[in-house]
């Protein structure tokens, strides 16, 4: 992710203790900066990383009135006359700060992963891999659970058609005929079974993702922290106390407008009243966005200051199938076949046969990958079977939905005959 991407800018004052003066310009928020630049020179008086923060404190004295305070180290920073108001800034702040200090907790741990082995960085690689195929195939699975409750309901249709059919036959039935009173009893005894199944299917499915967030509702100033749940079957809108404010789901969605990596609006149209809208923000949408593509890719739109992000995450994407499978093959060729290198090594110096053995895999790792490469195997083709269900069962659902729609055709003209 490019860390110069801008988050969130808003007009201030800062106080330059240099000159003893407020200085009017902008503050600026990147994924893991803050920045003030002054609007008449356009120089930049502050430049400091998120984690070496100590503190966000909102302040106040005799001279200086709605003020925030960044403690960074040893220097406190003083801003002021914030627009739109001192409690948007500093909940944005602090959200993006919090993040920024528990994902630093690992710290250790990536600069271990910079001079990890090529096979760490793939096994990395092929788990996040496996982590999106598992979340695929939870919406497939949901979705064909979709497909199943419509078929149901179709085939209850058809019952209640040819029960439908029976009472015409009866009225049109001259009055003689002996049988007309019995015609119809029969299936109407099949109509109450088939709703338990169907109302369960909501209290069983999954969390795919939960993240912080900070929430705007339609165009308010003030905003607040909550979070946001990812559900197969919709998403959830909920304050830090698990109260749901808001959920969306999937045919109430109308778009969903990804305007920076971090964040994103929500939109559900009405007719006559105002729309439903609600502006998401937060350092982990990242991990969000490409769920929410899956999930609704036809009412995603990525704006202008978002097009990089796609670039930039598709590319790997789109390599999976082919560089990376080859590259996992390869890899695990090298470990078995140890003594086989790519080309001799006669010419070569003692670093560059170093270096071709820093490259080369462990056992270890080479089973971790071979395990990986076998979940996702099974996962792929699970998928695909799912894939193929499902056209399977579109094709049942539209055959059902045209031979319903001739039936009733056909019983409304006998309707009309009858009166």
């Amino acid at each position: 992710m490019n860390e110069d991407i801008r988050i969130h800018s808003w007009p201030c004052s800062y106080y330059l203790d240099t000159s003893k003066q407020w200085v009017s310009g902008r503050l600026s928020l990147t994924p893991v900066a803050i920045r003030f630049t002054a609007d008449k020179t356009g120089e930049l008086l502050v430049d400091f990383h998120l984690s070496s923060i100590s503190e966000i404190k909102k302040e106040s004295s005799n001279l200086i009135f709605s003020s925030l305070t960044i403690l960074e180290k040893n220097t406190k920073h003083w801003f002021s006359s914030l627009q739109p108001n001192r409690n948007v800034v500093f909940n944005i702040l602090e959200h993006f700060w919090r993040e920024q200090l528990l994902s630093s907790q690992g710290a250790g741990a990536e600069a271990a992963a910079l001079r990890s082995t090529k096979g760490k960085e793939l096994t990395g690689l092929l788990t996040g891999s496996q982590k999106q195929l598992e979340d695929t195939a939870k919406v497939l699975h949901h979705q064909g659970e979709q497909f199943d409750n419509i078929m149901r309901g179709l085939n209850k249709i058809e019952g209640d058609m040819d029960v439908a059919d029976r009472l015409l036959t009866e009225l049109e039935s001259p009055s003689w005929w002996p049988f007309s009173s019995k015609l119809w009893k029969a299936p109407l005894e099949t109509k109450p079974k088939e709703t338990a199944t169907v109302s369960d299917s909501k209290n069983q499915e999954g969390i795919i993702i939960r993240i912080p967030v900070i929430i705007t509702h339609r165009t308010d100033s003030n905003v607040k922290p909550g979070k946001l749940t990812l559900f197969a079957s919709g998403l959830e809108i909920s304050d830090c106390n698990s109260q749901v404010i808001h959920r969306f789901e999937s045919k109430d969605v109308d778009d969903i407008r990804v305007h920076t990596p971090y964040e994103i609006s929500v939109r559900q149209r009405f007719i006559g009243k105002p729309d439903t809208s609600y502006r998401l923000l937060s350092a982990k949408m990242p991990e969000a966005i490409p769920i929410l593509e899956m999930q609704f890719s036809k009412k995603i739109q990525f704006l202008e200051d978002a097009l990089g992000f796609v670039g930039a995450r598709k590319s790997p994407q789109v390599d999976l199938g082919t560089t990376i499978w080859q590259a996992a093959t390869g890899l695990l060729g090298g470990v078995v076949q140890p003594s086989s290198p790519v080309g001799g090594r006669e010419g070569m110096d003692d670093d560059q046969v170093q270096l071709q053995k820093q490259e080369r895999i462990s056992q270890e790792e080479a089973k971790e990958l071979k395990q990986i490469l076998k979940k996702l195997k099974g996962l792929a083709l699970e998928t695909e079977a799912e894939l193929e269900r499902q056209d399977e069962a579109l094709d049942s659902i539209t055959t059902s939905v045209d031979r319903a729609t001739l039936n009733i055709d056909k019983q409304n003209r006998r309707i009309k005959k009858l009166t």
